[in-house]
């Protein structure tokens, strides 16, 4: 975090402005003694965070002009932080929450994002989006059946990474045609760890206009959730608790394509922001099989962070400016673009 100070010769701080907050301070720098205003304490390092996203948003949305922020709601852990920080960064009249269930979305998905939309005072709206897909799956459904004759593993993947991501995409396209009918920015909800190894849809879950947790790993995730649960509950308990899922296949987790979230945000710390080679990594302790799975997602996925919306830089090293890495690395394979 950037922080506003004044020290003396020995290096002691004599005067702290104000985080996140205009300040106006006069430092009288008379000998033999300085003549200082009252100095500001720090925050605590998860209220600075929050504080840090909170006017990101404010910032971004107000001078660029917007009338204010749309965001799809899920009922998950990363969509309820960020309807949260807009909340507080803009006010709730300025805020609208969209839920898009499918088929696959559960019961306690669409009861958590209502709690949260009304426990935060957001107007919100549901749009169910099979109507959509089912609308794309007729369209596609010659060319997939034509396909299917010719099936092997690959091929099959391909057809379930199609089927989910036709979903996201339906989410985007609603999601786009409000941000330009009310003239509301869109914001995106993916965190650091999803945007490190690729766990997003182009065009779909990353369409939008700003990113306000795209620096913010999914543990850290969490972390702000329970911070913002302390000061009134907005975020219900099993949010918190359940396991997290893109709900896009009957029964889905993260950890079915990914290593769980407290192994592999350590493992992402430690290669993105403090640039430790794989063999530092699992000299540390780390699993070699893992190490190998999380670096190959990271240097593989350039090319979909490249085309992410900007965001708040909240870590040593934030994607982009901080950390570029070339869009082809060598990788030797076959690649869909996802």
């Amino acid at each position: 975090m950037a922080r506003r100070f004044v020290s003396d010769a020995q290096g002691d701080i004599i005067f702290r402005a104000r985080e996140f907050d205009e300040q106006i301070a006069v430092i009288d720098y008379q000998q033999p003694h300085f003549r200082v205003p009252a100095s500001t304490p720090l925050y605590p390092e998860l209220s600075s965070v929050y504080q840090a996203l909170v006017l990101g948003i404010k910032d971004y949305v107000r001078k660029n002009g917007f009338h204010g922020a749309i965001l799809g709601l899920s009922g998950g852990i990363d969509s309820a932080l960020v309807l949260a920080l807009a909340v507080d960064a803009l006010g709730a009249e300025q805020v609208e929450a969209i839920l898009m269930p499918s088929r696959y979305t559960q019961a306690m998905s669409i009861e958590d994002a209502i709690f949260e939309a009304e426990a935060l005072g957001v107007n919100h709206h549901t749009v169910s989006i099979e109507p959509a897909v089912n609308a794309f799956a007729g369209m596609l459904t010659p060319i997939f059946q034509a396909d299917a004759n010719h099936a092997d593993d690959l091929s099959t993947q391909r057809f379930k990474v199609a089927a989910e991501n036709i979903q996201a995409r339906c989410r985007g396209v609603i999601l786009m045609a409000l941000s330009n009918r009310q003239g509301k920015l869109l914001l995106t909800t993916g965190n650091k760890s999803e945007m490190s190894v690729g766990y997003a849809t182009l065009y779909g879950d990353m369409a939008g206009g700003f990113a306000p947790i795209k620096d913010v790993p999914k543990l850290l995730v969490y972390q702000l959730a329970h911070y913002r649960n302390s000061i009134k509950p907005v975020i219900p308990e099993r949010v918190l608790t359940r396991a997290p899922s893109a709900e896009l296949a009957p029964d889905q987790k993260d950890e079915d394509s990914l290593p769980p979230y407290d192994m592999l945000d350590p493992i992402l710390e430690r290669y993105v922001e403090l640039d430790q080679s794989a063999a530092e990594i699992i000299a540390a302790g780390f699993s070699a099989e893992q190490v190998a799975r999380a670096l190959s997602l990271v240097d593989k996925n350039e090319y979909k962070r490249r085309q992410s919306p900007p965001g708040i830089k909240i870590t040593t090293r934030a994607f982009g400016r901080d950390r570029r890495y070339p869009i082809t690395s060598g990788y030797q394979g076959i690649k869909t673009m996802t």
